[in-house]
């Protein structure tokens, strides 16, 4: 494909901004470059958006017809998933809550289960690992999603257990986890964003990682499936965790609430000219939030979480932050906060943290109330989770 043929807009399609006072420059104009494609209808920007790769985190990108595997993101269906015990926390040893955890998670990039202990969902099931061409060719990626099944990987995916707490006053133990579909969405992500870059070679260097696939092309419904696939997979994964967890505790479950962040679907959107049209809409880092749409909005190791139900705010194509959103990248956080004892900086929030980094210290994101306060409009918050153990990733 000519250089010629893949044109920027001259001006980017207008889209909404929420928080803009929390939002850098740099990360307004790469969603500018983003609107200047040409398959671009509508976006939206969150309050926790910062620069991503090709889509800022904290993106909504709406297309006509074609679909960007980076604008989904490496971690294809990363979601949050929280499940509310009906016991009172007060009433519930903590010494358990911890042991079910130690036992029944697996950190680290690499992380897997043995194969006597393994995880089974029918998701490992599914005729798409022999029918898929790119899974047909890479057989031993249903091996590595079988040893992945109920695990959380690095960065920042967690499982925490603490209180959920209600308006009314009502207060609950709670775990909630935070991961993705591993190593099958990286692996599937990686080969279609080559490929789409390959297919598109005069994009400007400036969105070169937003190359897509028209959606009814081979190579647009061979991803389209494998995404499908990851979220399901990802989906499958939190259930992992939380039965084994559920099952440790022996505990009644009141309610589960849980959401994807990064996804893309079909959906009708308005566009900035007030037309209604059905696009792909790329949320990358964005929490779904059409009408009473329940999600999971975290905070920091060090802050709470919120669960809310979105209020259908078309301007935001239905969306809301998934996050408080980051102010530093990993290395500068590791520069800045040398030397300091995260652990004992959680014990005096009343929080353990078991693993964790310096860069996802609670001072690498914004402020989540200030977050929430940007986006009342958006999503109700229905209860707050507050973290009593932090599990994550050790470097």
């Amino acid at each position: 494909m000519a250089r010629s043929e893949v044109e920027l807009r001259p001006e980017p399609v207008p889209f909404t901004v929420c928080g803009r006072e929390l939002i850098d420059d740099a990360t307004l104009e790469q969603m500018r470059d983003a609107m200047r494609l040409p398959v671009a209808v509508a976006g939206f920007l969150a309050p926790d958006a910062h620069v991503g790769y090709g889509l800022p985190i904290g993106g909504v990108w709406a297309t006509a017809g074609a679909v960007s595997p980076y604008a989904v993101g490496v971690d294809i269906g990363c979601r949050m998933q929280v499940t509310v015990f009906d016991a009172d926390p007060d009433a519930v040893d903590l010494e358990r809550v911890r042991e079910a955890i130690l036992r029944h998670t697996v950190f680290g990039a690499g992380g897997a289960f043995p194969r006597g202990g393994r995880n089974h969902d029918p998701v490992l099931d599914s005729p798409e690992w022999r029918e898929h061409p790119f899974l047909r060719r890479n057989p031993r990626l249903l091996d590595t999603a079988a040893a992945q099944l109920g695990t959380s990987g690095g960065g920042n995916h967690f499982v925490n257990a603490g209180v959920v707490v209600y308006p009314d006053g009502t207060r609950r133990l709670g775990i909630m986890s935070h991961s993705g579909s591993r190593g099958l969405g990286a692996q599937v992500a990686g080969h279609y964003s080559r490929l789409a870059q390959q297919l598109r070679p005069g994009l400007d260097r400036r969105v070169r990682h937003l190359a897509w696939f028209d959606l009814d092309s081979e190579e647009g419904q061979e991803y389209w499936r494998a995404m499908q696939l990851a979220g399901r997979y990802a989906a499958a994964n939190h259930d992992a965790i939380h039965r084994r967890i559920t099952a440790h505790l022996g505990l009644p479950v009141a309610d589960t609430i849980s959401n994807f962040h990064n996804f893309a679907w079909l959906e009708d959107v308005v566009t900035p000219t007030g037309e209604t049209v059905r696009a792909v809409v790329h949320r990358k880092g964005a929490t779904p939030a059409g009408p009473g749409v329940r999600g999971v909005i975290p905070g920091s190791m060090g802050t709470p979480a919120k669960l809310v139900e979105g209020k259908g705010d078309p301007e935001s194509l239905r969306s809301a932050s998934h996050g408080s959103g980051r102010v530093m990248s990993r290395g500068q956080a590791k520069r800045a906060l040398a030397g300091r004892d995260l652990r004992a900086e959680m014990r005096e929030r009343g929080i353990e943290l078991i693993g964790g980094t310096l860069d996802e210290a609670p001072d690498v994101y914004k402020p989540i109330d200030e977050i929430m306060r940007h986006q009342e409009h958006l999503v109700e918050e229905v209860a707050e989770f507050r973290p009593r153990l932090v599990r994550m990733a050790d470097d």
